[in-house]
This record gives structure tokens, C-alpha cells and sequence, in this order.
């Protein structure tokens, strides 16, 4: 694929001993070779096709500013080959093609035709020998683009090639636009001789040059890519080798296998051929014996029958017998559980006398405990009778302390009151009366706490008292 996204045709097949597929008079005409007209359709201003003649001599296009002048040139360099949409002022390849006005609907396809006159030798095969060639190039919109010559399709690279062999092409000098002359003048020495060799008509052969270095470059990168597949073959030899060595030496390793496995199971027959001779000898010997033991369970039973016939009297008194040691054995089992039963009650009883026996002692304990208790009781009431018997002298003797404190207490008070209306002249007296009814408050207190006690005493002996 091309720069400018179309896909070329594939190379037309070239006659061995070409020198670029051209003799020396196909060079000569190619230099004669003309451009005639140039046919435009939906390629950017140009929504409708239009021809451009190109008359002898110099022909010129007059119109005012943006009526698509410059158009026509790069309608012209993009059929030589153009592959930069820069180039074109656009920003894709697409952008060539006729986008459309308010009154005119866009178009999906652009197509430029350049016809050439004595061009005899100047187009590849099968077209070297045509005098007039109708170079066309059309691009689809999405699709990219193609060129065709007299309806044949050809590579991008074949029309710039075509084209730079007769000193012209999209970006050749003689492409003259603004500011070309001072770029030129400008140009560096390899620009300039670029130049040079398009005026003298070598560029073709340059731009053949370069497409046969590549080619030799690719060859070179192809030769190189085999060698290491030559290498990756050889070791894929050599692992075939020893793989089919492995394969040779299993497939006789398995015929030897299959031989001996052929003679171990012939060993096998063998072995089971005598194994079946012997079994059936056996199996003779056997059957030979069963009949032998048929005939002899037969007399057997035969006599067995005959002792069952002469024995049934002593089998009528064996089970008379039995039946007697039956019903002994019945009564022996009764009477055996009525003794332990009568053991049962004897041990019963022995074990509740042993019990009565307990609680008779237990019950005479209680009553010795019950006489101490009584006797303890009588001797804490006989106490208890002399304590209450002090408790009203005690409570006189604490009445009458009560009465003197009570007097000593007046006595006081009153020797207190003589003793403020003499303060001035009696104060040793005021402090002894003073000392005199401290003195008689505490006695007076602690024959309170006295009374209180002897209450509580009271109280308590009479809670303790026990009623006989």
C-alpha cells in the first residue's frame, strides 16, 4: 500500500535483458513525449468534469482569485503521483474531493486524466509500444486511490518513475510554483543536483536506482531470513534423525517384543492345554467318586430307614420319659422360687428389726439428752429467780441516788443563783457551786446509764427466763 492509502496492482512481468525496459530510440521518443490535456472531475472546485486543452506553445489560465486556478496545477501534480495531502493544502488524502457548496450535494469520488502524445517506450509493458497514453488516477472517499494506464492498472511507483524519466513528476523543478525560484536559488549543492539530473533526464533512472537498492536490500534481508531458516531446518533435520533413529530402534525393539510375546503365550497354551488335560482327569476321578458316595448315602439311607421302622416303642417310652423329666423339672423350678421368695421375706424382716433395734437406741439417746436439757433448764430458772429476786433493791438503791441527785441537782441550782446575785463579791463560791453541779450532773448521768443498764438486765433476764 502507498502513502496515500491505495492499494498498487501487482508488477507487470519484465522481459529478461531490459536496461530499464527501454532501448535507446524508446528513450528518444520518451523524451518527445507531450502532455495534450488534462481531464478534471469532482477533484476539489471541479464538481463537474472538465478538460483542460494543452495547445503547442504556452497556454495560460486568466481568472480572478479563487476560481480554482492553482487547482488545475495540483490536479496535475496529483496525477503524476502525489502522495502528500499536506501537499494538496489538505488534511487527508480524502480532502480532493469535492466537498460539496449550499447548492450542490459533495461528491464520493475524484478522478484526474492526464493524456500524453508520442509516448511510444515511455509506459511499462504491454504499454511501451502505445504513441498516446491516458494516465488516470481516482480516489474513492474511505477507499483510498488507484492509477490505470490506458485502462490497465498500475503501481503508484511505475507513473513517478514514468514520469521522472521524462525530467517531470510532482515535485520535479519543472513544477514551477510561488516561491519556487528563490527555494531553488537557495537550494542546497544535492538539491541542485537533483535539478541537474532532471534537466538532463536521468531521474527516472535515479528513482530506478533507489527501487533497485531496495530490492537488493529486501533480497538481502530474504537471504539472511533463509539462512536462518536453512540453520532452523538443520536442527529440525538432525532432531527428524535422531527422532527416526528412536522410531527405528522401537520398531525393532517392538518386533522382538511381539516375537517373545508370541512364544510366552504359545508357553502359555502349552501350560494351559495341560492344565485342562489334568483338570479333566480330575473331573472324572471326582465324578467317579460321587457316584461312588451317591451309592453309598443310598445304602445308608436305605439302612437308616429300616432302624427307624424297629425303633418305635423305645421312642414312645423316650418321650414318656421326657415328658415326666419335664414336668419334674417344671415342679423343681416352682418350688425353688417359693424358697427365694421365703428368703426374700426372712431377710426383709431381719432387716427391719435391725432398723427397730436403731431407732430404740437413737430414742433413748434423745431422752438422756432430753433429762440434761430439763436439769440445765431447772438450775437457769433457780438463776435466774435469785437475780430477780435483787432486781427491786437495786432498782430502790438506784431511785434513791436518782432523788439525791435530783436534790443535789436543786441545791445547785439554787446555791447557782445565790452565787450570780453575789458574783462580785462571792466568785470562789460561784466556781465551787459551779464545781458543785458538774460534779452533781455526772453523778446524775451515771445514775441514768446505772437505771438504763439495770432496765436492760431486767428486760433481758425476764426474755431468758424459761417456764417450767
Amino acid at each position: 500500500m502507498t502513502a496515500d492509502g491505495h492499494v498498487p496492482a501487482p508488477e507487470p512481468a519484465r522481459e529478461d535483458g531490459e536496461d530499464g525496459g527501454r532501448s535507446e530510440a524508446q528513450r528518444l521518443a520518451a523524451v518527445r513525449a507531450t502532455l495534450a490535456r488534462i481531464r478534471i472531475a469532482g477533484f476539489k472546485s471541479f464538481a463537474e468534469p472538465t478538460n483542460v486543452e494543452v495547445r503547442p506553445g504556452l497556454t495560460g489560465i486568466v481568472g480572478p482569485n479563487g476560481c480554482g486556478k492553482s487547482n488545475v496545477v495540483e490536479a496535475l501534480r496529483w496525477a503524476m503521483g502525489e502522495t502528500s495531502a499536506k501537499a494538496m493544502r489538505g488534511g487527508e488524502m480524502d480532502d480532493v474531493i469535492f466537498a460539496g457548496t449550499a447548492t450542490r450535494s459533495g461528491r464520493n469520488l475524484a478522478e484526474v486524466t492526464l493524456s500524453l502524445e508520442d509516448a511510444e517506450g515511455l509506459a511499462p509493458p504491454p504499454n511501451q509500444d502505445q504513441p498516446e497514453l491516458e494516465i488516470v488516477r481516482r480516489i474513492t472517499r474511505g477507499e483510498g486511490s488507484a492509477f490505470r494506464v490506458n485502462g490497465k492498472e498500475v503501481r503508484a511507483r511505475d507513473v513517478q518513475t514514468m514520469f521522472a524519466d521524462i525530467g517531470s513528476g510532482a515535485r520535479a523543478s519543472a513544477m514551477v510554483s510561488q516561491g519556487r525560484v528563490s527555494t531553488l536559488i537557495q537550494a542546497k549543492p544535492e538539491d541542485r543536483r537533483q535539478v541537474l539530473e532532471e534537466a538532463a533526464g536521468i531521474a527516472g533512472l535515479r528513482a530506478r536506482r533507489h527501487e533497485a537498492e531496495l530490492k537488493l536490500r529486501q533480497a538481502e534481508t530474504n537471504l539472511s531470513r533463509a539462512e536462518d531458516l536453512l540453520g532452523q531446518l538443520d536442527t529440525q533435520r538432525q532432531g527428524l534423525q535422531r527422532q527416526a533413529r528412536q522410531a527405528n530402534r522401537y520398531r525393532n525393539l517392538s518386533g522382538f517384543v511381539r516375537q517373545a510375546e508370541g512364544e510366552w503365550l504359545a508357553i502359555l497354551a502349552a501350560r494351559a492345554g495341560a492344565a485342562g488335560r489334568l483338570a479333566a482327569e480330575q473331573l472324572a476321578a471326582a465324578r467317579a467318586g460321587v457316584r461312588a458316595a451317591e451309592a453309598e448315602a443310598e445304602r445308608a439311607a436305605i439302612a437308616a430307614f429300616e432302624a427307624e421302622q424297629a425303633i418305635p416303642a423305645p421312642r414312645a417310652a423316650e418321650a414318656a420319659a421326657r415328658t415326666a423329666l419335664e414336668r419334674r423339672r417344671v415342679e423343681a423350678e416352682g418350688l425353688e422360687a417359693e424358697e427365694r421368695r421365703a428368703r426374700d421375706a426372712l431377710a426383709g424382716a431381719e432387716s427391719r428389726l435391725a432398723q427397730i433395734r436403731r431407732d430404740l437406741a437413737h430414742a433413748e439417746g434423745v431422752l438422756r439428752d432430753a433429762e440434761a436439757a430439763r436439769e440445765r433448764l431447772a438450775q437457769e430458772d433457780a438463776a435466774l429467780a435469785a437475780v430477780e429476786g435483787t432486781l427491786p433493791r437495786r432498782r430502790d438503791e438506784a431511785g434513791e441516788a436518782l432523788a439525791a441527785a435530783t436534790d443535789a441537782v436543786a441545791a445547785a441550782e439554787r446555791a447557782a443563783e445565790a452565787a450570780t446575785v453575789e458574783a462580785a463579791e462571792a466568785a470562789a463560791r460561784a466556781q465551787a457551786a459551779g464545781e458543785a453541779r458538774a460534779t452533781a450532773e455526772a453523778r446524775l448521768a451515771r445514775a441514768t446509764q446505772a437505771h438504763g443498764r439495770l432496765h436492760a438486765e431486767h428486760e433481758a433476764a425476764l426474755r431468758a427466763r424459761v417456764p417450767v
